[in-house]
């Protein structure tokens, strides 16, 4: 996406199954230091889920082990980043094509696709993109984190996310407004 007309990049990683934005984090550049920060966040939130199915896996063969799958384009410092953080306990699939069934893969990106999408649809409408980095940080911010708890999604049976995730904050039907107090009564200190 474009900051005063210059690219940047959005870097996101969403789970196929419940379709839980893990991590985000907006570059100016997918340096490979970048690159190793945003699995960082990935690992904060994860590592715990990735190391118990490595440990049920760890006994079997290399080629047999049913690893969690990494997914990404082609991008080479995704691939550099991961081999530093995720090599031993994860596999990563790259390159891979949305229409994925027709080249008998089982893995695809179409997850992240339909997220990214969303966020193109949405930016189109705002005419001339962002001003700032920091505008840009702020509105991919709070995209994620709707997209997480507030937004139900038919796939998930309208469930949101964070739901069907299992991550259970209590916000009745009010879900953003609910979440901004939620979050101002237990993360944010009192003065």
């Amino acid at each position: 996406m474009k900051v005063k007309g210059v690219d940047h990049y959005d870097l996101n990683c969403i789970d196929a199954k419940t379709k839980y934005v893990t991590a985000h984090l907006f570059v100016e550049k997918r340096t490979i230091e970048k690159c190793k920060e945003f699995l960082g966040q990935i690992k904060i939130t994860c590592y715990k889920q990735i190391l118990e199915t490595y440990k049920k896996e760890k006994h079997k063969k290399s080629k047999d082990r049913k690893l969690i799958i990494f997914v990404c384009d082609g991008f080479e410092n995704y691939g550099n980043a991961w081999s530093k953080i995720f090599r031993i306990v994860t596999k990563l699939t790259s390159g891979v094509p949305i229409a994925c069934k027709k080249y008998g893969l089982k893995h695809n990106n179409n997850p992240i696709e339909r997220y990214n999408g969303k966020i193109k649809d949405r930016i189109k409408i705002m005419r001339g993109g962002f001003y700032s980095f920091e505008g840009a940080q702020t509105f991919l911010n709070l995209n994620h984190i709707i997209h997480n708890f507030v937004n139900p999604h038919q796939q998930l049976k309208e469930k949101t996310p964070a739901q069907t995730a299992e991550i259970t904050i209590p916000l009745g039907k009010n879900k953003l407004l609910n979440l901004i107090a939620y979050v101002r009564r237990h993360h944010i200190p009192k003065r």
